[in-house]
């Protein structure tokens, strides 16, 4: 009879290290778009909504 070493913690361990990298990936790219200077238009945008279109619900 064989012995057989149990490896499912080197299972985790990787398991841990990829999530740690995603999480890193994600925090990284959400820093960047935070850093970023998006144009903002240059004129107020205003719609008239007519009393028509309106509907009370009750």
């Amino acid at each position: 009879m064989q012995f057989s070493k149990n490896t499912s913690s080197g299972k985790s361990k990787s398991f841990f290290i990829k999530m740690t990298l995603v999480l890193i990936v994600l925090i990284s790219a959400v820093l960047l778009l935070g850093k970023i200077d998006f144009p903002s238009p240059n004129k107020e945008i205003e719609k008239i909504i007519p009393n028509e279109k309106l509907k009370i619900v009750k």
